[in-house]
């Protein structure tokens, strides 16, 4: 049994996540100047949905506020810190959207060359936050998830260390997000945490997370972890669902929930077969149920893209079906934030008023 004392001494606020958990990366030397502050996210209860729902404790783990509004932040800065380590001067990833923002950004505070291989289909308001950062962007014509495999022998031809969705070193630094957790909520963890799932990649850190820290004494029990999917493109749950041993493609994926947008994840077997081992859970919410819950997300002060709010709106079908309780504790994973998706506005009946400046004081008595 280890001590609390395996997390760092010290204050979060003048700590990275590598120095605070160091003992549970596999890193020799740290270089915090490669860091953005990544991490040490907020752990935001509920103050409305919770009773709503008649569940004890629903907390928003607040991933918009890493550096680049995503947790891919974590991922990308443990891959930049391995990056730089050995050497590498290029680094690279196949992204729709939050992980080449994430790995642009790096790149750049690191010094290192950056490629940013993005899909043909790629809506242009997603290109430039890419681009600002001076990574070399290239729309790609052809199948998305042959591109994942193709970078990866470019990558072994030209030394370029491609830090995609799922590499060793992404997985590691998403463990950082259930280390926290736990700090959080005093090492009393949560019946569940639901993570809206793509590649695969963060659900399989985030489980590891616990894992690691149950395994050493900190925690006593891992939480039951939920796969939480798109109805529009949801192989992981498909498959569990049909007891299937393996997933497999979705043949036309459609989905508000872009981020997660991933017809043949890379490790979607990976999570299948860890939900079947750990007693795990699934859920698939449709395009109106992510919508619902986005705006749910938006009154409790918090604005997630689509797939941010694909746990909540999980979280009210499990209770629907009874599966969570009013006995338990929940912790939605909110990955990005909705302003990497400006185009879902149109789906909402929005208002701005205007007026004269004689006019205001009357505007004003009239909405109340």
């Amino acid at each position: 049994m280890v001590e609390r004392g395996a997390i760092a001494d010290g204050n979060a606020l003048r700590q990275t996540i590598f120095e605070r958990y160091a003992d549970f990366f596999p890193f020799d030397e740290i270089d915090p100047g490669l860091s953005l502050s990544e991490g040490f996210t907020p752990l935001v209860p509920s103050r409305m949905t919770a009773s709503r729902l008649a569940v004890r404790n629903i907390f928003f783990k607040n991933e918009t506020e890493n550096p680049t509004w995503s947790f891919k932040d974590r991922g990308t800065a443990a891959g930049v810190q391995h990056a730089v380590s050995c050497g590498c001067g290029r680094i690279g990833t196949v992204s729709s959207g939050n992980m080449a923002v994430s790995v642009a950004a790096y790149g750049a505070r690191a010094g290192l060359t950056t490629f940013a291989l993005v899909s043909a289909s790629i809506p242009t308001e997603k290109l430039s936050p890419i681009a600002v950062y001076g990574a070399t962007v290239i729309r790609v014509d052809g199948d998305y998830g042959d591109l994942y495999f193709q970078s990866l022998e470019i990558g072994k031809r030209h030394d370029i260390y491609f830090i995609n969705s799922d590499v060793p070193f992404r997985v590691e630094g998403s463990k950082s997000i259930a280390f926290e957790i736990c700090e959080q909520t005093n090492f009393d963890v949560p019946d569940f945490v639901v993570v809206p799932t793509s590649s695969g990649g963060n659900f399989r850190g985030i489980l590891k997370g616990f894992e690691e820290f149950k395994r050493c004494g900190l925690i006593a029990d891992v939480p039951t972890m939920v796969c939480a999917q798109a109805a529009g493109c949801s192989p992981i749950h498909r498959a569990y669902v049909n007891n299937d041993p393996v997933i497999s493609p979705v043949d036309h994926p459609e989905t508000i929930a872009h981020a997660i947008e991933n017809p043949f994840p890379p490790s979607g077997n990976q999570v299948l077969r860890k939900l079947r081992e750990t007693g795990g859970l699934s859920a698939a919410v449709t395009d109106d149920e992510i919508l619902q819950a986005q705006k749910e997300l938006a009154d409790e002060g918090i604005f997630g893209q689509p797939a941010s709010a694909v746990p909540l709106a999980a979280v009210r079908k499990l209770r629907d079906r009874g599966i969570i309780t009013e006995d338990h504790t929940v912790v939605c994973i909110v990955t990005g934030s909705g302003l990497k998706y400006t185009a879902v506005y149109g789906r909402y009946d929005l208002t701005v008023l205007s007026c004269s400046s004689a006019e205001l004081e009357m505007m004003i008595t009239e909405q109340q």
